[in-house]
């Protein structure tokens, strides 16, 4: 047997409780997939969007509703060698990629302030035109259920708010097209147990700023909320559970205030209302 039929097999298999079954029950609770979808699959060239393309793969492959899929890699200036690894990793895991280039990383290099920012919001327009170009209706990205908890608790930490990733939204900017997180009830320990079964490895940042101006002597922020959540699940396992279901159960009667399409809403608005009737 290839070695990508074994790892295919593993999903619905092995790894059935921990990366099928949660994939399965996102696509359907949120209906992530609809009949006659045309879905570009964006490509980083780390372990989270190698699964999901290989999750895309075995439902268009077994699944019943009828959709296109395309898997697309945007080189937003790589190196060499790291463009090189995504190529042979899509080779041994048989999944048909195309890659477009940019000159995100050039343009990012020379900015001061919030480069990071500016990389991630270029790459996104750069993948909504190109889904555009493709005639796709939806772009799915390889967000986790960590990845959820932890913006969660970076918006408070770091934010003052209260907002997480959403498991699909549409564009603000691009009609007709949604972005889709299918992978968002999957943990990412099943990924990486994933990886590690097949002998699998990823990149992990392939960003050159940070290469070059190195946040080595500081600690990214995600990877501090990382750090908390694990001390926190010693005491208490269910935590990361319970930050991810808060988001499904806000009580609306305690709390201080609400934004909606931008615009903020004090609890105080009802309470006087409730005294004037």
């Amino acid at each position: 047997m290839e070695q990508y039929q074994e790892i295919e097999r593993s999903i619905i298999k092995k790894y059935r409780k921990d990366i099928w079954s949660p994939f399965m029950k996102a696509v359907r609770e949120y209906r992530l997939i609809e009949e006659n979808d045309k879905i570009m699959v964006c490509m980083s060239g780390g372990k989270d969007s190698f699964l999901l393309a290989k999750c895309f793969q075995e439902i268009k492959r077994h699944g019943k509703v009828p959709f296109d899929v395309c898997y697309v890699v945007m080189d937003p200036g790589y190196k060499e060698e790291n463009r090189k690894k995504i190529i042979e990793n899509a080779e041994k895991l048989n999944i048909p990629i195309e890659i477009f280039q940019s000159d995100i990383f050039e343009i990012v290099q020379n900015v001061e302030k919030s480069p990071c920012y500016l990389c991630a919001r270029m790459r996104r327009g750069c993948l909504y035109s190109k889904a555009k170009e493709l005639g796709c209706n939806k772009i799915a990205l390889g967000h986790h259920f960590n990845d959820v908890i932890e913006t969660t608790l970076l918006s408070m930490f770091y934010g003052a708010e209260i907002k997480t990733m959403l498991p699909k939204l549409k564009s603000d900017h691009f009609e007709g097209l949604e972005l889709i997180r299918p992978l968002y009830y999957v943990r990412e320990d099943a990924i990486l147990a994933w990886t590690k079964y097949h002998h699998l490895t990823f990149l992990n940042c392939a960003c050159r700023f940070t290469e070059d101006v190195s946040l080595k002597k500081e600690e990214s922020k995600r990877l501090e909320i990382k750090k908390i959540i694990h001390v926190l699940k010693k005491q208490n396992p269910m935590i990361d559970y319970n930050i991810f279901k808060a988001l499904d159960n806000i009580n609306l009667n305690c709390v201080l205030g609400v934004k909606k399409q931008g615009i903020y809403h004090s609890y105080l608005e009802e309470y006087e209302k409730e005294k004037l009737e």
